[in-house]
């Protein structure tokens, strides 16, 4: 069960970024910061990271191995490094990310299945007192319709395939708009907002 008590404990279990990305395979790696690398965030989408006035706790379920890890746990990333939370300072504004590995972790694994399958990537979003905020994953919308129009069209990509810059920048903002709809959800949380006094 996703209690505030067992989300506190699964992330102080959980790597950053790129601690996490040390833990991949050579090959792995490689994937995930060529990646990575392609990622950029519009002037628009990191101006709305800076602005988020609460503090977001995002929580990763991923596998190095996993090619829609690759494909989308980079860009939390990188949205995590236009308004990064201080460490140290659980109350303060900004974005945490966390990644643990899904096979490690079967007992939170089995709490966030999708489909009736232990999916990955799986994003669960907290707030800074680690109580339940929203899920997503294990793919956004636009990924979902790119692989349909793959699936169902004339033919489908190869495995490995490149993601067209369209694909990206649609991925990229629906992240970002997930984001942002917990940013507003926290900042306006009757609970927080007395905590805090605004």
């Amino acid at each position: 069960m996703l209690t505030p008590e067992a989300c506190r404990g699964w992330f102080a279990k959980a790597l950053p970024f790129d601690r996490y990305l040390q833990t991949a395979r050579p090959h792995e790696r490689t994937g995930w910061t060529a990646f990575a690398d392609k990622v950029v965030l519009t002037p628009a989408q990191a101006a709305t990271a800076r602005g988020i006035e609460r503090r977001v706790n995002i929580l990763v379920m991923s596998g190095t191995w996993c090619g829609d890890c690759v494909q989308q746990v980079p860009i939390l990333a990188k949205i995590e490094a236009a308004q990064p939370a201080p460490r140290g300072e659980p109350d303060a504004p900004g974005i945490d990310l966390r990644i643990l590995d899904r096979d490690e972790h079967p007992d939170l694994a089995g709490c966030v299945r999708i489909c009736g399958g232990n999916r990955v990537p799986v994003m669960i979003f907290l707030s800074e007192e680690f109580d339940f905020v929203s899920l997503a994953g294990d793919r956004t919308l636009s990924r979902y319709r790119a692989m349909l129009r793959r699936h169902m069209g004339p033919a489908c990509q190869l495995p490995g395939a490149p993601v067209d810059s369209d694909e990206l920048g649609s991925t990229v903002q629906d992240w970002m708009n997930e984001v942002e709809r917990v940013a507003i959800m926290l900042r306006l949380s009757g609970k927080l907002r007395q905590k805090h006094g605004d």
